[in-house]
């Protein structure tokens, strides 16, 4: 029994849209998790992400586990009073991040044993550690199994044995998270780029049964077309009553071609990222605000956003403000990315639900194409 409602209001070919509902709130889809990493989505105030449209955001529980600590954490409240979000909010179990680690982890049958990037201490992450940290400690609505991340590229005998181990790892998962009311748990599809072991996954998961089920290890360095095709291998195997969620993922594009593959929800760091690096995302790609020919440009980033960052601060200041170094910057630049990706996600939704989808994306490939941002 799950601990919320999956109600799916249209579809378009593949393309669906609904709602997830929680006790905490409705999340439409398809929708966009922005990252909230360290128990803050960078550069923003959560009034500024929830007036951007957004209706979960995502929590990390490796850094929130070195800092400021899970325990604290809970003492404190639990991460939505700790950090001012009352909505629904989703954590990652913190194998992405320490799979990242290389030289400061080992992998072993138990867990994963790793070196604090912050002060060397040891620490074990273990399935059951990690669901505590996410459901008991960090109070998510939605947690998500301990796996782990398949590099790329890798030989198939190898994805099948990381494979195995985060279907192990699911079931463990599993246990320790029991039946709860108000939270659910999500499991993660492995298996790299080979279609059969996408396939064998899914259905293994399907046969533990999870609230909804999660596209892992993509955007690895797999490359777009690959990425679309894993997607159209794995994506009819998972149960269509329940939410599919593809992690980490990513440019606008991505998502239009997700979303028509079946994806309901995304993560993604890259709007905060790109937003402190003098970026700004539309339709035709991103754009450089340090380029000089935005110097003397009086026009607003986007006067289609309802956003005080897209509509009310001209191009020049911006770009002055970028290549002056200025904290506002960056600030200015996250608030646009985080509403122009939402802004993206309602107009899917309303695409796929006047049954015009096919001519959104059509249309958005075309400006995606010409990169012909004025």
């Amino acid at each position: 029994m799950t601990a919320f409602s999956f109600d799916i209001a249209a579809t378009d070919g593949a393309a669906r849209t609904g709602a997830l509902r929680t006790t905490r709130g409705d999340i439409r889809t398809p929708a966009f998790m922005p990252v909230g990493t360290a128990g803050t989505v960078k550069a923003l105030y959560m009034d500024q992400v929830r007036e951007a449209g957004a209706d979960i955001i995502l929590g990390n529980t490796y850094h929130l586990m070195l800092r400021p600590g899970a325990e604290r954490v809970k003492k404190l409240g639990g991460l939505h009073a700790f950090s001012r979000w009352s909505g629904p909010m989703l954590t990652d179990s913190g194998g992405f991040q320490v799979w990242s680690l290389a030289g400061l982890r080992k992998m072993t049958e138990e867990g994963v044993q790793f070196a604090s990037h912050i002060d060397g201490s040891r620490h074990m992450l273990s399935p059951e550690r990690s669901i505590e940290i996410q459901a008991d400690l960090l109070g998510a609505d939605i947690s998500m199994q301990l796996d782990e991340c398949t590099p790329f590229p890798c030989e198939k005998e190898a994805a099948r044995a990381s494979m195995e181990l985060s279907l192990r790892w699911g079931k463990r998962s599993k246990e320790a998270f029991g039946e709860r009311e108000t939270q659910n748990l999500f499991g993660i599809v492995q298996g790299s780029v080979y279609p059969d072991l996408r396939r064998e996954s899914a259905e293994r998961l399907i046969e533990t049964g999870f609230d909804g089920y999660a596209v892992g290890g993509l955007a690895v360095g797999e490359g777009f077309e690959m990425m679309c095709s894993v997607l159209e291998s794995v994506v009819p195997h998972l149960p269509a009553d329940r939410p599919r969620y593809l992690m980490g993922v990513g440019k606008p594009i991505d998502l239009v071609e997700a979303v028509a593959r079946g994806i309901d929800m995304f993560d993604c760091v890259m709007p905060t990222r790109s937003g402190r690096h003098g970026q700004a995302w539309s339709d035709y790609g991103p754009v450089n605000l340090k380029a000089a020919r935005f110097a003397e440009d009086a026009a607003p980033l986007d006067a289609s956003l309802d956003c005080p960052a897209s509509r009310d601060y001209s191009r020049a200041y911006i770009h002055h403000l970028v290549r002056a170094g200025e904290y506002l910057a960056a600030m200015l630049l996250s608030w646009h990315n985080i509403a122009y990706y939402q802004s993206l996600m309602a107009r899917m939704r309303a695409a796929i639900a006047d049954g015009r989808f096919e001519d959104f994306r059509r249309e958005f490939n075309a400006r995606w194409d010409s990169g012909a941002f004025e």
